[in-house]
């Protein structure tokens, strides 16, 4: 982990906030899964290797740190200060925002039918 390879577009923010998490994806069961074995916090670390999911390099992502704002459009999430973002690797970042999707969807009201509205 010595060397952190950032997104392109790095402004630094991403930077620091993998700093922050000691290079290791922060996911504490958001995602669905108890991260048992390593004290409930997920093990994934930057560039180190997947076992599943079809292997290879574990990159990393800054991505907000409540399952709730993963929802927000991306010009929103890009405003997020570094304290409200958090590092997830994309297994766990994938379930939380389907999870987030999920909730969303359960507690918003069904919309009318449009065509048929009088």
């Amino acid at each position: 982990m010595s060397t952190r390879i950032p997104p392109l577009a790095d402004t630094g923010l991403w930077q620091a906030v993998i700093a922050a998490a000691a290079g290791r994806c922060q996911c504490r069961g958001a995602c669905g899964k108890s991260h048992a074995k390593n004290a409930g916090r997920c093990g994934r670390e930057h560039d180190g290797y997947q076992q599943h999911h079809g292997g290879g390099t574990v990159r990393l992502l800054a991505a907000p740190a409540n399952p709730a704002n993963l929802l927000l459009p991306p010009h929103r999430v890009a405003a997020l200060p570094k304290q409200a973002l958090a590092a997830w690797c994309p297994t766990c970042h994938d379930s939380a925002l389907a999870a987030a999707r999920r909730a969303a969807r359960a507690v918003a009201p069904a919309a009318p039918d449009a065509l048929f509205d009088l």
